[in-house]
């Protein structure tokens, strides 16, 4: 599809039609990576709320569909086919990494757990939280080779980073509460100077100068 000089552009239902029946593990896996990498402007905006609807599909045991007002959203090919050479080394390397094992943490109700964890993460990555979207994207990424790989590690790294994103999500979100008094404000402030302070630096002579008055209080 990426080396397909046909198309112009990669629409959302293109990547679906794509997939094929490797559900849910590959469908998040194509929309969460490019989030993780450095992509044009608008990117998270374009990958994430396909990611919203798959999450909750995925926790609520259903097959994966998009809506037609998500489907039709698209991409540059250039654009797609640059992503892909940038993944591709990755991709190959976390494939090897790859085995079944704890298979118990991809079971179907574990995968609905899976799809609750995600769904959270795909809000937050669909939200213009600046930079905040590499880690939530990071995380799915992981879920969504857990499950291809049926490998319960692999999930489990995917909680961790969820766990990870969650406090810097906080953390921003806290930050932006706090956000009345601005920076430039901070340091420009002057600092309180007490009475006796003031009588001390008034009184006090200059190096070589004769004293005008007492130096003490």
């Amino acid at each position: 599809m990426a080396e397909d000089t046909a198309r112009e552009r990669i629409s959302v239902n293109d990547l679906v039609v794509a997939m094929g029946d490797r559900a849910f593990g590959a469908l998040m896996l194509v929309f969460a990576l490019p989030n993780v990498l450095p992509t044009p402007p608008g990117t998270s905006g374009l990958l994430g709320l396909p990611l919203v609807y798959l999450a909750a599909q995925l926790m609520l045991g259903q097959r994966p569909w998009l809506p037609k007002f998500i489907g039709s959203r698209s991409i540059r090919r250039e654009d797609f086919a640059a992503f892909i050479e940038r993944a591709a080394p990755w991709l190959r390397r976390a494939e090897r990494l790859l085995r079944p094992r704890l298979v118990f943490l991809v079971s179907p109700a574990a995968e609905r757990l899976v799809g609750a964890v995600c769904l959270v993460l795909a809000i937050v990555l669909f939200l213009p939280v600046p930079l905040g979207n590499m880690l939530p994207a990071l995380s799915i990424s992981v879920f969504s080779f857990g499950i291809l790989g049926r490998d319960g590690l692999w999930v489990i790294c995917g909680v961790l980073l969820a766990v990870i994103s969650a406090v810097v999500a906080a953390a921003w979100f806290r930050a932006g509460q706090r956000g009345d008094l601005r920076p430039h404000q901070a340091v420009l402030a002057p600092k309180p100077v007490s009475v006796s302070e003031a009588r001390w630096t008034l009184t006090t002579p200059r190096l070589g100068q004769p004293a005008s008055g007492p130096v003490g209080l």
